[in-house]
């Protein structure tokens, strides 16, 4: 026991004394391939940061160098040297003796993208220990602060390492405008051409041009007015016809409750006889046959968790998207999300909910639809929905880039001109127009449909099918 115990303590000493990951001549033969090839410092900008070398002089040349290189200027050992006295650092780095030393100890230039491996790597591991001390102190506080905010704060830690080794804190305009231009110059030379996300809805995608990145998109509705419908109808669609990845986190139905309805609406089949099993016609279950080929094959996942928090959907998220790639992630619905405090309020527990869904979008660069109840105000009031309805709002209003309401007319009245047509109202649109589009609503197969002359025909043309199947 006592041998244990010395041979513990021997290893604890040895752990004070260790030498963090670095490898000093892969940094000495980076900077040197620099000086000694011109434009080699075009193939490690988008691999190296300063602060991916481990000895301070080495960070220091290689700030110099990307000043220079910004500046399109030359990089080698003369231009060097007085950019750094310029800088009044050319004495901190060991002057021009030691930028001719690390110009001489380089192997062969032509291994630079090797070396400049290297150091990256290196700089990832101690990177990857200063996220565990984060974590251990974390741990050690034993803080008041509930157990999900710590998990969370730990695996953002360590996720930030896997994600974004780099760990670039900004981007310079500069370099974001030549990406900028090209997606513009893509758009004019394909007019019509979305920007974001496909819907499925032409209409809708005519108005927003898809679902863009990083934007938390709220579709608010009374209940059972299809808001689970629409939702699932566009993560579908996406899924299917545009290959998208795509995230259901479903906090009200079960993952086989939803299976059921993409089912129906992907095949067209009567939802209540796919539900019963009453299913007569060959003609059915060779519709089902081919929609489960096309939902085999869709990167769709549900997560059906009841009373799921935010923590553990921001956990799972980050994994999909780093695993599988992520496109588009759908909440049904925000109000029955918890949170990791407990609110005295539920406007105030719905505003933490709302700003952690618009981080997520904007962290994992992906658009964020979110399901939102209506406050009764509005069976009150009658009318169409406006904003103040939202319930709970607290920011979501603030929050959301776009603002989307599901309205229909026939919906409490026994006899309306508008029967099974729904009334989409775009109320915000933080980066383009509002207004609003019309969709045909089809009960017995539980979709929403575009309403033109061909999709009206062709539903048409199906329930007489259908009608005759049944008869």
């Amino acid at each position: 026991m006592v041998k244990n115990k010395k041979n513990s303590s021997q290893r604890a000493a040895q752990g004070h004394l260790r030498i963090p990951p670095q490898s000093i001549p892969s940094e000495q033969a980076v900077l040197g391939s620099i000086m000694l090839r011109k434009d080699a410092m075009h193939e490690v900008e988008d691999i190296l940061s300063p602060d991916s070398f481990y000895v301070e002089k080495h960070k220091l040349i290689f700030r110099a160098m990307l000043d220079l290189s910004v500046k399109n200027e030359p990089i080698d050992m003369l231009s060097l040297s007085t950019k750094l006295k310029e800088q009044k650092l050319l004495e901190n780095i060991g002057g021009n003796q030691y930028l001719a030393e690390i110009v001489n100890t380089v192997p062969s230039s032509t291994n630079l993208k090797h070396y400049a491996d290297i150091v990256q790597k290196k700089y990832v591991l101690r990177s990857l220990i200063e996220a565990a001390d984060y974590v251990s102190e974390l741990a050690f506080e034993e803080s008041d602060d509930h157990m999900d905010d710590i998990l969370d704060m730990a695996e953002k830690r360590v996720f930030s390492v896997v994600s974004s080794p780099k760990n670039q804190k900004y981007v310079n305009l500069k370099d974001a405008l030549p990406e900028a231009y090209e997606r513009l110059e893509k758009l004019h030379e394909n007019k019509g051409m979305l920007r974001g996300l496909p819907t499925g809805f032409r209409d809708l995608d005519t108005l927003l041009s898809g679902f863009q990145k990083s934007d938390l998109v709220i579709l608010a509705a009374r209940p059972s007015m299809g808001k689970t419908t629409l939702a699932l109808d566009i993560a579908r669609t996406s899924a299917i016809k545009h290959d998208s990845s795509v995230v259901i986190f479903s906090l009200e139905m079960s993952s086989q409750q939803l299976v059921d309805r993409m089912l129906a609406a992907e095949s067209r089949v009567n939802a209540w006889n796919l539900r019963t099993g009453l299913l007569s016609s060959d003609r059915e279950f060779s519709l089902l046959r081919d929609s489960l080929d096309k939902l085999a094959k869709a990167k769709i996942y549900i997560d059906d968790q009841p009373a799921n928090s935010i923590v553990r959907m921001k956990a799972l998220a980050r994994r999909l998207k780093a695993e599988k790639g992520l496109d588009l992630i759908v909440v049904d619905y925000l109000q029955l999300m918890t949170t990791s405090k407990n609110y005295d309020s539920m406007v105030n527990q719905v505003t933490e909910i709302s700003r952690s869904l618009k981080s997520l979008a904007k962290e994992l660069d992906i658009p964020v639809l979110a399901l939102s109840q209506l406050s009764r105000a509005i069976e009150s009031r009658g009318g169409k929905p406006r904003l103040s309805d939202l319930r709970d709002s607290g920011s979501i209003e603030q929050d959301a880039d776009v603002v989307m309401f599901i309205h229909r007319e026939d919906k409490g009245k026994d006899e309306s001109e508008k029967t099974n047509i729904a009334e989409i109202l775009v109320e915000k649109h933080r980066n383009g127009p509002t207004g609003k589009i019309e969709l045909y609503f089809d009960e017995k197969t539980t979709t929403f449909l575009n309403l033109e002359k061909s999709s009206v025909s062709e539903f048409a043309a199906s329930k007489i099918n259908r009608d005759l199947d049944e008869f």
